[in-house]
């Protein structure tokens, strides 16, 4: 990873993402430019097994495409979909 481009951000998990990571949110380092290509980077490294179409993925707290742009030391909450009433 090239330190210089890398970005500090703090990832929540929720539902069944959260089961499979085993942590309710931590703080990571990526040189990923989008969430997309977060997503997937995570995917591979935890093991996740919901592909990005199943998600939705906010940066605080709203709701945002995929395809947007990570900053810097931002707050990142994937949401699977979630069962029940």
């Amino acid at each position: 990873m090239n330190k210089a481009n890398a970005k500090s951000l703090k990832v929540r998990y929720f539902a069944l993402l959260r089961e499979e990571r085993g942590l309710a949110e931590e703080t990571i380092e990526t040189t990923a430019p989008t969430l997309r290509a977060l997503y997937e980077e995570l995917r591979g490294k935890h093991g996740f097994a919901l592909p990005v179409e199943r998600l939705r993925v906010a940066i605080k707290d709203d709701f945002v495409s995929f395809d947007t742009a990570i900053e810097d030391q931002c707050e990142i909450i994937f949401v699977p979909p979630v069962a029940g009433g």
